[in-house]
């Protein structure tokens, strides 16, 4: 197990008391162009008042090109800027010039080396990631605190110290080849991990002898989003795609993801073809595999919708090279996620009959299986859940945080893990009969604190405890709710330090939100938002409808021809935090990724006098073409489809590139990064086009492209630093937070 740092226990055991426990309670980039650095020293000085007239702009070309779609002329005259960086000379002149004009101006604001200075101090601190136990080895993660990449170490149960086993950092000299999944074998003698590089989502899988630390000559391309599951010490199954067509590696659609068994040892040209679905190529498959070793647990997929069909096979004909295949869940009504399994009986947790999810066991011994309920519904929505020792560790959803209980096999509930302030607890990895557990504690103000679960006792001790440069205690965190346009109410996470919130003063401040496919905002730790609180200003999360914090029903009032809600509780969210004084109506800025960015580029384009600043990051901005690249197919579900005519019509009445219009806009910087191949950055590039051409005013609508990085994962921690001080300098300009 790692060595336990000086423990710095102060604000952070003031905070959580995990031992109460109640009865019965609760990729390469390839481009060859010479892109000027971001914060570049001899970059040209912008315009006086860092404001942008458009001739401050690079010219952009636009096309004469309009499509008549179910009754409409659609013009994309930015349709172009879809080449790909690597081969279209156009794309890349164009990103080239972009980053320029943003370099220029970014590198001018005041205080930006300040807020630089500040996250790093803040990224500062060793770092572990929670222990995973394999036969008599512990495996973790080590950050000594700038390092690019996290260290993966191991450390027999009666050693003092971890010994390195892989060491991303001498993968690249810029940090951008990243370690990603890691999983070792049963019996803890070999350790599979995958590769990451550039950000990309592909992945390469490699092995690892933990004895003598020696990388194997096992290669494995073309994996994306998969699990690996062990067969023992000999072999595992994995997820990959066929090779896709030369130079649309990080644009083409994806199709035709199988299960494949590799052997140790052997080429992957010899690898096992264990499951696949040739007559329907839309449908994705990933593999676990029980800790016994008994059974393969195949999820399918066909969106990013919570719908997934199960099979299953018995692992002890894999001795014969067979692969039975046995339906238990054959459609795709509904969620199920394997727990674990013990001999004939396999846990899961599903929404079957539960919109706030429910467990259930099925016992393949029988000759006709049947489903019996363990963990009936309640009203706060279980997560996860794991088996470890003789008991069942369930994660709930609690007014958008995780709380954790125990429970023994039947579902009566004999311990709960209680919290004494607003944050998350999470982790609990295991096994049946495992004595131990570990988990971690996070919020906004503390970062990952690591405690010890003995299963046997029920006490949680500190494990790991950061040393950090800032005292949590001196920033509040609250939960308020708000009313939304339909007068349904929505929760909201405010920080801010507790001086600013004592005196009842008005700062600038930082909306965060998300609100789609399902996904679920908690309170968590960041070195960047926590720069932005050091400099005075305050965070605040809002949980809008779309997300998963609330089951089902939270989730489909924001997809489909509701994702205008999505938008409402977001603009209601600014609306109030100007009402109750705790943003100037001047100093209100919002950020978002991914789905987030298009909820940002929305919310600006409806209502652009509310925000002073924006920042759309890695956004889906075109909602009339994503389905065209990568894996843009799966998030019909969510979005609706452009090909339906009903779809079109509500997508193209929020699409942010489309509704870019005349009027006063904020200020905005567009993120993105030339990888980023789950939102192809053609998003960013036609939306930032369309803002510089129209009449938007002369607040800067800038671009920033970062090179050999992707839709976020694996990125640098040099590259995080350097992005953060950015963005967050641009947000701090325009709402008036003085950085010092």
């Amino acid at each position: 197990m790692p060595r336990v740092p000086r423990l710095w226990l102060g604000a952070v055991l003031a905070l959580l008391s995990p031992a109460a426990w109640a009865a019965g309670g609760s990729a390469s980039d390839g481009i060859d162009m010479d892109v000027a650095p971001v914060h570049a020293e001899h970059a040209p000085v912008p315009p006086a008042r860092l404001v942008l007239p458009k001739a401050a702009y690079p010219v952009t070309r636009r096309d004469p090109l309009v499509e008549h779609v179910f009754g409409q002329d659609v013009a994309d005259p930015y349709r172009w800027l879809e080449g790909d960086l690597r081969s279209n000379g156009d794309v890349a002149d164009w990103v080239k010039r972009q980053n320029a004009t943003s370099a220029a101006y970014l590198a001018q604001l005041p205080g930006r080396g300040a807020m630089e200075a500040r996250i790093r101090a803040l990224f500062n601190f060793e770092r572990f990631s929670l222990p995973r136990k394999a036969g008599r080895n512990y495996f973790y993660l080590r950050n000594g605190g700038l390092q690019n990449q996290s260290a993966l170490y191991v450390q027999g149960a009666e050693d003092k110290q971890g010994r390195l086993l892989i060491d991303p950092n001498g993968w690249s000299k810029d940090g951008a080849v990243a370690l990603d999944a890691w999983v070792p074998s049963r019996g803890g003698r070999l350790l599979a991990y995958t590769v990451q590089e550039d950000g990309s989502d592909w992945r390469t899988v490699r092995v690892v002898d933990v004895e003598n630390g020696k990388v194997l000559g096992d290669r494995l391309d073309w994996a994306n989003d998969t699990q690996i599951g062990w067969i023992g010490d000999e072999g595992f199954l994995y997820s990959r795609f066929p090779q896709p067509p030369a130079g649309e590696e990080y644009r083409a659609p994806t199709y035709n993801k199988a299960i494949w068994y590799h052997r140790v040892g052997t080429p992957q040209a010899e690898d096992q073809l264990v499951y696949a679905t040739p007559d329907h190529p839309e449908w994705s498959h990933k593999a676990m595999v029980s800790s016994d070793g008994r059974w393969a647990v195949i999820t399918s997929e066909i969106s990013t919708l919570p719908r997934h069909a199960v099979h299953v096979i018995d692992l002890r004909h894999h001795v014969k090279g067979e692969w039975p295949v046995r339906a238990i869940v054959p459609d795709f009504e509904h969620d199920w996620k394997f727990v674990e399994g013990m001999g004939d009986r396999l846990w899961f947790i599903t929404n079957a009959g539960a919109p706030h999810y429910r467990m259930t066991r099925l016992d393949l011994s029988r000759e006709t299986p049947a489903w019996q309920e363990v963990i009936p519904e309640r009203t706060d929505t279980l997560d996860s859940g794991a088996i470890i020792g003789n008991r069942l560790i369930l994660s709930y959803l609690h007014d958008g945080a995780r709380t954790a209980m125990v429970t023994d096999f039947a579902g009566r509930p004999s311990r709960a893990i209680t919290l004494d302030t607003i944050g998350s607890a999470s982790g609990f990895v295991g096994r049946p009969g495992d004595p131990e557990t570990f988990y971690q504690f996070s919020s906004f103000n503390q970062p990952p604190a690591i405690f010890r679960f003995d299963m046997r006792s029920g006490k949680a001790t500190p494990f790991i405890m950061p040393r950090l440069a800032f005292n949590p205690a001196d920033y509040v965190v609250e939960q308020r709710t708000y009313p939304s346009k339909d007068g349904t109410m929505v929760p909201m996470y405010i920080v801010r330090s507790k001086a600013l919130a004592q005196a009842n003063k008005a700062a600038p401040t930082l909306l965060y939100g998300y609100g789609g496919f399902d996904i679920s905002l908690t309170p968590g730790f960041s070195a960047v938002r926590m720069a932005w609180l050091q400099s005075g200003g305050v965070f605040a999360l809002a949980n809008i409808r779309g997300g998963g914090e609330f089951g089902k029903a939270w989730h489909d009032a924001g997809r489909l021809d509701r994702k205008q809600n999505s938008f409402d509780d977001f603009i209601a969210a600014g609306e109030y935090l100007i009402r109750q004084g705790i943003t100037p109506r001047d100093g209100l800025a919002v950020q978002g990724g991914s789905n987030g960015g298009l909820l940002v580029g929305a919310v600006v384009n409806q209502r652009p006098d509310l925000f002073a600043a924006a920042n759309p990051d890695v956004g889906v901005m075109d909602m009339l073409r994503f389905d065209r690249f990568t894996s843009g197919r799966f998030w019909v579900d969510d979005y609706g489809s452009p090909e339906k005519e009903a779809d079109w019509r509500v997508l193209r009445a929020y699409s942010p590139y489309h509704n870019v219009h005349s009027a006063a806009y904020p200020a905005v910087l567009v993120t993105t990064a030339d990888t980023d191949d789950r939102v192809v950055p053609a998003h960013s590039f036609k939306y930032v086009a369309a803002l510089q051409a129209s009449d938007t005013g002369d607040k800067p609508h800038l671009l920033r492209v970062e090179s050999k990085a992707g839709h976020g994962s694996g990125k640098p921690v040099e590259k995080i630093i350097a992005s953060g001080a950015d963005v967050l300098s641009f947000l701090a300009y325009w709402t008036g937070l003085k950085v010092e």
